[in-house]
C-alpha cells in the first residue's frame, strides 16, 4: 500500500508485523488458576479443611494431575492469542482467549513509558514494559519481553512519539542521559530512621499489643492488631529502603529518568510539561542535616518521589529540570496567615503560609512536617475560594488551586479580602501562563533537529 509524501512522492507504508510476548511469559499467565484457589482457600480456610480430609491420596494425586497441566494449557493459550503491533499512529495490543480485547494506543497520546523488572524477571532476563496514556484509569502493559527487546521498544515508540518516520525511529535509539542525582544507601537508610512514621508506628507496637493482653487476655485479639502494626512498620522502613534503593535521577530529552529498587528494578520517566505540581517535603528530623524529600502530581501517571533524600541545593537543582524557569522561595518569602486565624486551628495555623512569584503558586503548611507545594501558572486549572461559617466571621479564607492531575493545593486561613483579590489575579496569571507555555513533546531536542 502506497501514500503521497508531504513532496509528492510516493512513500510507500510499512508492513505492520504482529509480535508475541516472551516465551517466559506463559510461566506467569499459567499462575491465574493456581491464585484462584489460594483466594478461596484462604477466603474459607475451614471450608477448605473439610474439604481435604474428604480426599484419598489417589484422588488428590489425580486432582494435581489435571490441575497442573490445565494451569499450564491456559498459560500457553493466553501468550499464544496475545500479540501486538507497532503502526505509524499506534501501539496495537489484542489480547484475550475467550474474549478478545484489542488497545489501539495512540503513539501521541503517549504520556510515559516505565520499564520495570521484578526479582525473577531480572533472573530470566526479561522486562515489563508499562504505558502512561492520556485519559486512561491504568496502564497498558507488555509483559513480558526480553530486557533488550523492552528497551528497543521503548526507544522507538518515544521517537514515533516525538514525530520520528516510521522507517527511521527504531534507529534512534534511547536517548542519552546525563545522571543529576544518585541517593547513597546509608544516606536512605539514615533518613528512614530519622522519620517521625516508623518511630510512631514502632512506638504504637510496643505500646498496644501489651495492654490489648491486659484488657483481654487473648491471644488473638493481641496478634490481630500487633500484626498490621508491624506490616505499616516494615513498608515505613525496610519497604521504602528496598523500593527506594540506588535512586538515580538522570536528564534526557525525553525527560528526567528514574532508576530504583534493590529486588525488583524500575525504569520510570518523568514526562516533560506534565508535572502539575511539586511538593518539597522537610521532616522535623532532617532539617539540622539540610535534607528535603521531593514528591510529584504527574497527570495520569503514578509518578509520585522525583528525590527520596537530598540535600535542598541538589533537590532544588532537580526541581529545576522538571519546572524551567521556577525558583523554589525560600520560607522567609512567605506570607503567614493573619494571628486571629488562631481561634480556627490552635497553634497550627504558625504552618500556613503562601507566596506567588511570576511563575509559580506556592503554599506552605506544616510545623513538624513542613510541605512547600509549588504549582506553575499554566497548570492551574480553577481556582476556588471557600468561607466556612467560623471562617467569615472572622474574616478568612481559604484559596484552593486545582491541577490537572487532580489535586487540590490550597492556601489556607488567608485574608478574605487578599484571597477575594488573589482568586482573580491567580485566574489571569493561569491564562496568560497557559497561553506562553511550550508544547508537552517527548524528545523534544531530537524531533527538532
Amino acid at each position: 500500500m502506497t501514500t503521497p509524501g508531504v513532496d509528492g512522492a510516493v512513500r510507500r507504508k510499512a508492513p505492520v508485523v504482529e509480535r508475541r510476548l516472551h516465551p517466559v511469559t506463559p510461566l506467569r499467565r499459567a499462575w491465574a488458576p493456581v491464585a484462584v484457589v489460594i483466594g478461596w482457600a484462604v477466603h474459607d480456610p475451614d471450608q477448605t479443611q473439610r474439604q481435604l480430609t474428604r480426599l484419598t491420596t489417589t484422588t488428590l494425586l489425580l486432582v494435581i494431575a489435571v490441575a497442573v497441566p490445565a494451569a499450564a494449557l491456559y498459560g500457553f493459550l493466553t501468550w499464544w492469542f496475545t500479540h501486538f503491533a507497532v503502526t505509524e499512529s499506534e501501539l496495537r495490543i489484542r489480547t484475550g482467549l475467550l474474549f478478545r480485547r484489542t488497545a489501539h494506543i495512540r503513539l501521541e497520546r503517549i504520556q510515559a513509558i516505565d520499564v520495570s523488572q521484578p526479582l525473577l524477571a531480572r533472573v530470566a532476563g526479561v522486562a515489563k514494559l508499562k504505558l502512561d496514556v492520556v485519559g486512561a484509569d491504568k496502564k497498558d502493559e507488555l509483559a513480558f519481553l526480553g530486557a533488550e527487546e523492552a528497551r528497543a521498544l521503548r526507544a522507538e515508540l518515544l521517537a514515533r512519539a516525538a514525530g520520528f518516520a516510521p522507517e527511521t525511529a527504531h534507529e534512534v535509539g534511547e536517548a542519552p542521559a546525563r545522571e543529576l542525582l544518585r541517593t547513597p544507601s546509608r544516606e536512605l537508610a539514615l533518613s528512614l530512621v530519622l522519620t517521625g512514621a516508623t518511630w510512631g508506628t514502632l512506638a504504637a507496637v510496643l505500646v498496644v499489643p501489651p495492654v490489648l493482653w491486659l484488657a483481654t487476655h487473648s491471644v488473638w485479639t493481641v496478634l490481630a492488631a500487633a500484626l498490621p502494626l508491624l506490616g505499616a512498620a516494615g513498608a515505613n522502613s525496610v519497604g521504602r529502603f528496598v523500593a527506594e534503593y540506588d535512586w538515580t535521577v538522570a536528564d534526557s530529552p525525553d525527560g528526567l529518568r528514574i532508576d530504583r529498587g534493590l529486588l525488583d528494578r524500575v525504569h520510570e520517566t518523568v514526562p516533560p510539561g506534565r508535572v502539575q505540581t511539586v511538593r518539597v517535603v522537610r521532616p522535623l528530623l532532617w532539617r539540622r542535616r539540610g535534607w528535603v524529600r521531593v514528591e510529584l502530581d504527574v497527570a495520569g501517571s503514578s509518578n509520585s518521589v522525583l528525590v527520596p533524600v537530598a540535600p535542598r541545593e541538589v533537590a532544588e537543582a532537580v526541581i529545576a529540570r522538571v519546572l524551567p524557569g521556577v525558583t523554589v522561595p525560600p520560607e522567609s518569602a512567605l506570607s503567614r496567615s493573619p494571628r486571629r486565624a488562631r481561634w480556627c486551628v490552635p497553634v497550627w495555623w504558625r504552618g500556613y503560609g503562601l507566596v506567588v512569584t511570576d511563575s509559580v503558586f506556592a503554599a506552605h503548611e506544616g510545623l513538624l512536617r513542613r510541605s512547600l507545594a509549588l504549582v506553575p501558572h499554566a497548570k492551574v486549572q480553577s481556582v476556588r475560594l471557600k468561607q466556612g461559617p467560623w471562617q467569615r466571621a472572622l474574616g478568612l479564607a481559604d484559596v484552593h488551586v486545582d491541577t490537572g492531575a487532580d489535586k487540590t493545593v490550597t492556601a489556607r486561613l488567608r485574608d478574605a479580602e487578599e484571597a477575594a483579590a488573589l482568586l482573580g489575579a491567580q485566574a489571569e496569571r493561569s491564562r496568560t501562563g497557559r497561553r506562553d507555555a511550550r508544547p508537552d513533546r517527548w524528545m523534544t531536542e531530537g524531533a527538532d533537529r
